[in-house]
């Protein structure tokens, strides 16, 4: 209340000074020439006065309007604002840019992304006297660290010294607002997008994993079977062989004791399971299968992901030589690159023919898992081999602390 009172006693005594002041003057300059003036001139004074105080009294209730309340900085014709937005000063200057365009009224705004300013122009109509009024919005972002802060300056287009005789009805208090409401909107919508974000990767990678368990679920137990009834079989008329593809097997089964999916194996780990599978397909299939491998010790401990060079080989004897007469051959090589290590298997089967195609979903799953893993630092790439067969080729970066050399 009392600051009520302050601002319409100082805003009329301002105006009733201007107005004596002006009175003395035309009196100086006329003299005699308006004596008998004075009713008129205290006509004009009372006026006066009724004019600045409907203008204060508006000006006051438009303020606790909109804020709620009544102080010296919410009564300002010129507001400012300082709002630190936790993102980067380049995606700050965004949020704040489309705010302001979309601020009722706004014209010739100028926006320059190096200096991190925008300016612009407001045409606002006064509220209770529906007078068109020009108002201005300088906004500057300041980098500070991984946030910006932005400071808003909202005034109207005039001269500072008006301020003591004019209101602007809470026009610039109401610009003030909106674009710290439009920045926190934008800021909260960020924040959700990325919760969004992060919610819908959980679910995704949880979704992978769960695939490939299932994969596990439906390969490991046919495997397991097949291995063990060949086992029985050859009790009774190799027993030698038959302890060679038990031992096998315990090597296969120790290679693929479950870990976290989100900690990788090794090269070397991965290796062992796949020697292991085909040692055993070796003695079910005889002669028909062989087995090229040549991948350099450095590359054993590696970094791999678990599975991977299973499914690829897995891939090889399944769609590639089982369906074709004869059998055939898989090669394993390992390479290092600048861009990582290169993991290839090959086979000499039957291709891409209609008759050795499978359902895609293991090579779907190796895609999935490592853009899950390493985002577009790891690649997949599935081609003919020459002259028959097919090559697959999955590339991971590796730590800078292996000590690799490229090759």
């Amino acid at each position: 209340m009392i600051t009520s009172t302050l601002f319409i006693f100082r805003l009329a005594l301002v105006w009733m000074a201007a107005y004596i002041t002006l009175v003395i003057l035309i009196n100086e300059v006329m003299g005699p020439e308006i004596d008998g003036s004075g009713g008129f001139f205290f006509t004009l004074a009372l006026l006066l006065l009724f004019v600045v105080f409907n203008s204060a009294f508006s000006h006051l209730r438009r303020v606790r309007l909109i804020a709620g309340s009544v102080d010296a900085l919410h009564l300002a014709n010129r507001q400012r604002r300082q709002i630190e937005v936790p993102f980067e000063a380049g995606m700050v200057f965004d949020m704040v840019e489309a705010a302001i365009r979309e601020l009722p009224g706004a014209e010739d705004i100028e926006s320059a992304r190096d200096s991190l300013q925008v300016r612009a122009k407001l045409k606002r109509t006064d509220p209770w006297d529906l007078r068109a009024r020009n108002n201005q919005v300088l906004v500057t972002v300041t980098p500070n660290g991984d946030a910006g802060s932005v400071t808003v300056i909202c005034e109207p287009q005039r001269l500072a010294w008006t301020d003591w005789f004019l209101v602007d009805f809470g026009t610039n208090l109401e610009t003030a607002e909106a674009i710290s409401r439009a920045v926190s909107r934008r800021v909260a919508e960020r924040r959700r997008m990325e919760q969004v974000t992060v919610r819908e990767t959980v679910t995704e990678k949880e979704l992978t994993v769960a695939k490939l368990s299932l994969l596990h679920a439906q390969v490991e137990p046919h495997f397991l079977y097949n291995t063990l009834a060949s086992a029985q079989i050859l009790t009774r008329s190799d027993p030698a062989r038959a302890d060679q593809m038990l031992g096998n097997l315990i090597m296969y089964l120790r290679q693929s004791m479950p870990r976290t999916e989100d900690l990788p194996s090794t090269l070397g780990e991965e290796l062992a399971r796949a020697r292991a599978y085909l040692d055993i397909l070796k003695i079910r299939m005889g002669p028909s299968l062989s087995l090229s491998i040549d991948v350099p010790d450095a590359l054993l401990p590696v970094p791999f992901p678990t599975m991977m060079l299973q499914t690829l080989v897995e891939n090889a004897i399944k769609h590639g030589l089982e369906p074709k007469p004869g059998g055939g051959t898989v090669w394993i090589l390992a390479r290092a690159a600048e861009q990582g290590v290169a993991v290839t298997v090959a086979d000499d089967g039957r291709g891409f023919s209609a008759e050795g195609g499978g359902t895609g979903i293991g090579l779907r799953n190796v895609r999935e898992r490592l853009r899950l893993a390493y985002a577009n630092a790891a690649s997949f790439a599935i081609v003919a081999n020459f002259p028959h067969g097919v090559a697959a080729t999955i590339t991971v970066p590796y730590p800078a602390a292996a000590g690799v050399k490229h090759g």
